[in-house]
């Protein structure tokens, strides 16, 4: 796929592209070198005008919409083979009830066409791969499992997991060699988590809300799917550690930073932690890939870092920063991670996973 030109790129369709990441995939697709956008779709509503007059008066990205898409006429995304005829993959990031979202998802496989989700309907679906791809991209082995399930050849469905645990599991991750035992963790999450803005979360502003819906049972489930093992055609999720979280609404427009409390079943010195984190590097399949960060984490030895406003956008939004790591008087350390929701947490994380599927030969043109 390295030598693949813009002229060949597999042609891809934005479930939802109207809301905000949706409008995240538009722009992170605009111009990549493997991809290329030839239908956006949304609601009844917004079916029938260009993108552009779609998210005409709702535009949040930083960046202006993409010419590439803007004039695309907006698809109605329930038309399943109308979409589906023109796309060779779907990324899907519907605002829906979960059981209408797990439904279209199964339709749109069906259809022979691969679908990328952002949506957590199919994330306890037994064999549909929920993929940090610099942790667990083996677990796309239960495509081959799904694919017999839906009786399909090439359709299939892998999700992307919550956005949350996408800034303290990375940091996580290279210390189980160590025996993670207990987890304790505290996020505090962006408001674009919600699909919000300053102007259209006014209650947000100089407040904190403490309550998140179900985010601190995803928060604590979610990890351990991520590290466990497939066995007979579905994940076994792992045993340890226990994790219990809670999830708080901040007024920062992008960022979800966690502090974490970790007990090892055998406590590492502060030094050894430090060089895991600073050497970790994942896959050569997956470093290989256009979104994949150059450095997945990196420690700040600031005392006052990572920051949201200064360290989100780390290699491109798809880094992790982590920092203030030191021995606690309960557990055994604790520290501080950050990672940006809507890029690493949501639809650069669908991208990049979407690449690992294209290069490990699941994905590929109709």
């Amino acid at each position: 796929m390295e030598d693949q030109t813009m002229a060949d790129r597999l042609r891809a369709g934005i479930i939802g592209a109207t809301g905000m990441v949706g409008q995240r995939f538009a722009v992170l697709l605009a111009e990549h070198p493997w991809f290329e956008v030839t239908v956006v779709a949304a609601s009844k509503r917004s079916a029938g005008k260009t993108y552009r007059e779609a998210v005409n008066g709702r535009w949040v990205m930083p960046v202006p919409v993409p010419d590439a898409v803007a004039g695309l006429t907006v698809l109605e995304g329930a038309a399943v083979e109308d979409v589906a005829g023109k796309v060779d993959l779907v990324f899907c990031a519907v605002d829906m009830p979960k059981d209408e979202v797990y439904q279209l998802e199964e339709a749109y496989a069906k259809t022979e066409t691969p679908v990328i989700s952002n949506n957590s309907a199919h994330r306890n679906t037994p064999d549909v791969p929920m993929v940090i791809p610099e942790i667990n991209h083996s677990h796309s082995q239960l495509i081959e499992y799904q694919r017999k399930r839906l009786g399909t050849k090439s359709g299939f469905i892998a999700v992307k997991p919550n956005c949350s645990i996408q800034s303290y599991v990375p940091a996580l991750h290279p210390l189980r060699g160590y025996g993670l035992k207990n987890v304790v963790v505290a996020t505090y999450q962006a408001i674009s988590g919600s699909g919000k803005t300053f102007e259209t979360f006014p209650e947000i502003t100089d407040n904190i809300i403490p309550y998140i819906p179900g985010e601190e049972e995803k928060s604590e489930r979610e990890p351990l799917r991520i590290w466990g093992d497939v066995v007979d055609g579905k994940v076994v999720p792992a045993q340890s550690p226990v994790i219990t979280s809670q999830c708080i609404r901040v007024p920062v427009s992008d960022g979800h930073l966690a502090a974490v409390f970790v007990e090892f079943d055998k406590k590492p010195a502060k030094s050894e932690i430090l060089d895991i984190w600073n050497n970790y590097r994942s896959e050569q399949i997956v470093r290989d890939l256009p979104s994949a960060p150059e450095r997945f984490l990196r420690y700040l030895e600031e005392p006052d870092r990572p920051q949201t406003r200064l360290d989100r956008d780390y290699e491109n939004g798809m880094g992790v920063t982590v920092g203030r790591l030191r021995e606690d008087l309960i557990f055994d350390y604790r520290f501080v991670c950050l990672s940006h929701n809507t890029l690493r947490g949501a639809a650069g994380g669908g991208v990049l996973s979407a690449e690992m599927l294209v290069s490990s030969g699941f994905i590929a043109a109709k």
